[in-house]
Parts: structure tokens; sequence; C-alpha cells
């Protein structure tokens, strides 16, 4: 499964990602936690994007489900990142939307350039609910071939 949303620079556009991406995922019947890590992942880099993004317009957020894998990159068209500031102390705020991400995925890599903007890549290896086709599916493959 592929998605792309275009979106506004807002913080109303978080709620609508939230929604697409978790209706999308329990759909296809990933687990509850896996579906929360994924979402407070993504808002992070959302919220990244309307806060610090230096340009004005949209941004895309693309997902893909393959594999038992799901890769999500949020995307926009800024200058890059600004200087780090100086003072980075203990309870700095600076940078925690990125430990937090990094915390709840399996890969998170930004690549961010004055000309082309910043791409943020989260991937997960998705868990799934009992009662999941494709995890049921996924479970007999893995049984018969070992």
């Amino acid at each position: 499964m592929r998605f792309s949303l275009a979106l506004p620079r807002e913080a109303l556009s978080i709620p609508v990602v939230r929604r697409v991406v978790g209706d999308s995922l329990r759909g296809m019947g990933v687990s509850e936690d896996c579906v929360a890590d994924i979402l407070v992942a993504a808002s992070e880099a959302c919220t990244n994007v309307i806060q610090h993004a230096r340009a004005s317009g949209d941004y895309e957020v693309v997902g893909h489900l393959d594999d038992g894998v799901c890769t999500l990159k949020i995307m926009d068209w800024g200058h890059g990142p600004r200087p780090a500031p100086v003072d980075r102390g203990v309870l700095s705020e600076s940078g925690r939307g990125i430990r937090i991400m990094r915390a709840l995925v399996d890969d998170l890599s930004i690549d961010s350039s004055p000309d082309r903007g910043t791409v943020v890549h989260l991937r997960k290896r998705l868990t799934w609910r009992d009662e999941a086709l494709v995890g049921n599916l996924e479970r007999r493959l893995m049984h018969t071939a070992g």
C-alpha cells in the first residue's frame, strides 16, 4: 500500500496525518502499540516541519507499507536546518523530537540541504494484531518455509 499527502504547513494538518496513517495501519491489522509508535514519530516529524522549515507552502507525507515494514517520508522544501543553538543543556528542547522519533522507530534518517529542503525517513517493522489477515498469512508462510 502507498499513499501521499500534500498538506499546508499548519498545525491543523497533523491530525489529518495521524488519521490517514493510523486508519491505514489499523485497516491492515497492525497492532495498536505499533500504530501508536508510528503516529507519535510521524507527528514529531510533521511538527518539526511546521515549526522549523524556513519556507512557506506545503509539505508532503509519503507512506509505503511493504513486506511487513512501514516507511514514511516527511518532506519540506525549506532552506535546510538552522544552526544548532550553542547552549544545549539537559533541559533543552532542541533535538528532543529527534530523540523521540529515534526511540520509536527502527530507522531514522534526515537528509537536508539548503537547495532541496529536508526529508525525514521513518522506518518501522510492523507487528500485527492476532486477528490480522496479513499477520496470519505472514506467520503461515514463515512456518511452512522453515
